[in-house]
């Protein structure tokens, strides 16, 4: 409910075409910023830049072509920023993929790794120095509460060895938060700071795999359980928008919300 105004400023939202990117990006845009649809699917970000012009009444909403499994197209999305925005006062790394089966990146990488963890963590320092410039400003992380459950296989990172698509998102969010937190140290007294969050369990598109694995039996009970307690996009969002905007958290930096 913050009445923070976000006029003059640059974000950029990857993942912005569905679920809570979208819903995280209109908020900024109804706040007067200007917003970077960073999105694999240019199509969708399209369709979705207009709705969000449309309801948020800011017309400064553009989309940029973003495939974080392809890591030459994060450094192409990131020489476009660097090259024709003069700011960049928030990095929100939103988009992610939930339990696929093994899938492989363009560079090899596992899947969920690669574009949870690693396709961010290049975008993010190639962004720094134009986040560095534009300070105070803020880069927010999403990750999940299944990081508890994660362990960094250092000995097999793409999991070729047993690949379970559970495990593989664990370790891709539990990578999340541990990246946020060293990045929070090295830029301290930088004015840029770094936090990373769960959203909470909500009904979007990222859950797609998951249908699929489940029995009958299950997919009949999660229904109901799913309209009674999974969030709506718009409550999903909240967290998001709150570590993006919030006047309290100024000066915080390596912590992890929920």
């Amino acid at each position: 409910m913050s009445k923070a105004r976000l006029d003059g400023k640059t974000v950029i939202v990857t993942g912005a075409n569905v679920g809570i990117g979208k819903e995280t990006a209109k908020d900024l845009a109804q706040r007067g910023a200007r917003v970077i649809l960073a999105c694999r699917d240019l199509e969708k970000a399209g369709k979705a830049a207009k709705e969000i012009r449309k309801a948020s009444g800011n017309g400064n909403v553009v989309v940029q072509k973003l495939d974080l499994a392809s890591l030459q197209s994060v450094r192409s999305f990131a020489n476009k920023i660097t090259e024709t925005e003069t700011r960049l006062d928030i990095l929100i790394n939103n988009a992610g993929i939930m339990r696929c089966p093994k899938w492989k990146t363009e560079d090899g990488f596992e899947m969920q790794f690669g574009v949870n963890h690693l396709g961010h963590f290049l975008l993010t320092n190639l962004l720094l120095d134009l986040l560095k410039k534009s300070a105070p400003s803020r880069i927010v992380t999403v990750s999940s509460l299944a990081h508890i459950r994660g362990k960094i296989n250092f000995d097999d990172i793409n999991l070729d060895n047993c690949y379970d698509p559970a495990v593989s998102y664990e370790q891709s969010k539990l990578a999340n938060v541990l990246f946020t937190r060293e990045l929070a140290k090295k830029l301290k007294d930088t004015g840029v700071t770094a936090n990373c969050l769960h959203p909470g369990v909500i009904q979007t598109e990222i859950i797609r795999h998951l249908y699929p694995t489940l029995s009958i039996w299950l997919k009949i009970l999660l229904v109901p359980i799913s309209i009674l307690t999974f969030k709506s996009v718009q409550q999903g969002a909240q967290t998001s928008i709150y570590c993006a905007v919030s006047e309290e958290l100024d000066n915080v930096s390596g912590l992890y919300f929920r």
